[in-house]
């Protein structure tokens, strides 16, 4: 059997990333659309994890600028020109996939920011995932009013978190 790898996304992966994000991700409801315009606007962040013949998991990442939050289920319209990280909006794995596969889509995140110039990646934790985040090099970074208010909608315990790619 073929070990699971990130592949480019393509357009006919939605059906499935959707499915992903419903079963994953059932407190935090994203429409298809958005996750299409995301795909659109930076398909080089979006990957899907692939595993035999199927879709295991999804990465999207795009552009962005830090300690702001695109906010969840919106569209995003265009990206920023000034744009000083790579946010990675979602990494989602099946269970039975998971181990080590979040590690080679965010090393593979990390070589396209710094080839673009950007020397950040940003994320919001959610679910208790913050010491896997810790592992692959990010850290947690302290909420003003703005940020806290935006975390929110991400539920109890979410933490915007930081990596330099400089330091890396």
């Amino acid at each position: 059997m073929n070990k699971p790898h990130w592949r480019p996304v393509h357009p006919s992966d939605l059906p499935a990333i959707s499915a992903i994000a419903a079963r994953i991700h059932p407190d935090l409801p994203e429409r298809p659309e958005v996750f299409a315009e995301k795909m659109r606007l930076y398909p080089d962040g979006c990957r899907v994890l692939v595993a035999g013949d199927e879709i295991a998991g999804y990465g999207l990442a795009h552009p962005w600028k830090q300690h702001q939050i695109p906010p969840l289920d919106r569209f995003l319209e265009r990206l920023p020109e000034d744009a000083d990280c790579l946010y990675v909006h979602d990494i989602a794995v099946l269970p039975d996939q998971r181990g080590g596969v979040a590690r080679a889509y965010i090393a593979g995140i990390a070589e396209l920011a710094r080839a673009s110039g950007i020397t950040a990646l940003a994320l919001v934790s959610v679910y208790a995932t913050r010491p896997l985040w810790e592992r692959l090099g990010f850290r947690a970074v302290a909420a003003d009013a703005s940020l806290h208010a935006k975390l929110a909608c991400y539920g109890e315990g979410a933490t915007y978190m930081l990596r330099d790619l400089a330091a890396t």
